[in-house]
């Protein structure tokens, strides 16, 4: 009790701070997510989120060999092509714009870790996750008929080099039509980090800018998780994925959900645990900071190291490169 205990003697020294500091951020825990485009010499600054762009492949290699110098754990590409149609074709391409993009960033640096978004969103010309169907009386995403999509899309994610696949659609069933793809035509060595619970948040607005994936019709909520629903649901689709062969598990987005990332890390103490850093909990410290009302690199760290502290051992973020820079 106070006077003998005293908890500011732990907080007096820099140093001694750092000694007893638990929580610690690592470039190499760090994802950066990118959208590329077809054609050249394109860098497309994106209006919601300063500091991003799209990016065509040959300046995609620019950018993946100054994140590999950075020493950050690895990219997330996502593609945007120049056509879309219904069942979202260009990603089911061994010449569509991700498969090409994949290519130039592994022969620029062989050595870092690409994962592929896998989804149907951007690719689609109404923005949905899959294959439509009135079947039910309305038109939503048939779920069963989006597996196959999304299997051939693993396909040629690997077929052209990508590290591990992250399939963010929600369908049921996803991560099992994934892995038996991936194992039956050799590729059983590539790892799934599935976005297990993601749930249809708000907060994904500047990246449907980002990734040209607004939905034209409706919303997502009939596959993407309720953000009132309870935790538990969140732990049995983590269960699922697992139970399907995923490798990693995903927590998207982080900040309003870092109960899900801390229930998570407790049912599932050995397992990978990743947590997305979205769009939109990126563009309001943008925006607050380019008004002066705080320090942008004092609040995003702060953000980052409390997704870390909430258990999520990898951190998908748009200030990975400065996020870089500033732990340096």
């Amino acid at each position: 009790m106070f006077p003998t205990t005293r908890l500011r003697r732990l907080r007096y020294h820099p140093a001694v701070r750092e000694l007893v500091r638990e929580t610690r951020l690592s470039p190499a825990n760090l994802i950066l997510p990118l959208f590329v485009r077809p054609g050249k010499a394109i860098r497309e600054p994106i209006a919601a989120m300063p500091g991003q762009a799209q990016l065509s492949p040959d300046v995609l290699v620019d950018e993946i060999r100054e994140v590999a110098k950075l020493g950050l754990g690895g990219v997330l590409l996502f593609g945007i092509p120049s056509t879309k149609d219904a069942l979202g074709s260009d990603a089911m391409s061994d010449s569509g714009i991700i498969a090409e993009a994949v290519r130039a960033a592994k022969q620029a640096a062989p050595d870092l870790l690409l994962i592929t978004d896998l989804c149907c969103c951007e690719y689609t010309d109404h923005g949905h996750c899959g294959a439509l169907s009135e079947s039910t009386g309305r038109i939503d995403v048939d779920n069963d008929a989006t597996l196959e999509l999304i299997a051939r899309q693993a396909l040629v994610h690997a077929r052209a080099g990508a590290d591990m696949i992250a399939p963010s659609g929600m369908m049921d069933g996803m991560v099992r039509a994934i892995r038996q793809a991936l194992d039956g035509d050799g590729f059983q060595h590539v790892p799934i980090m599935s976005y297990s619970a993601k749930y249809a948040s708000g907060f994904y607005g500047p990246f449907r800018e980002a990734a040209e994936s607004a939905p034209q019709f409706g919303d997502r909520r009939s596959y993407q998780m309720d953000p009132a629903a309870a935790a538990g649901q969140a732990m049995r689709e983590i269960e699922l994925d697992l139970a399907e062969g995923a490798d990693l598990v995903m927590v998207k987005p982080a900040l309003p959900y870092l109960d899900v990332i801390r229930d998570a890390r407790e049912r599932f103490p050995g397992v990978p645990l990743a947590a997305y850093n979205v769009s939109g909990e990126y563009s309001m410290v943008k925006a607050a900071a380019e008004r002066g009302w705080f320090d942008e690199q004092r609040i995003a760290l702060e953000c980052l190291t409390s997704i870390r502290r909430a258990g999520a051992s990898i951190i998908l973020t748009y200030w990975a490169k400065d996020a870089a820079r500033w732990l340096a």
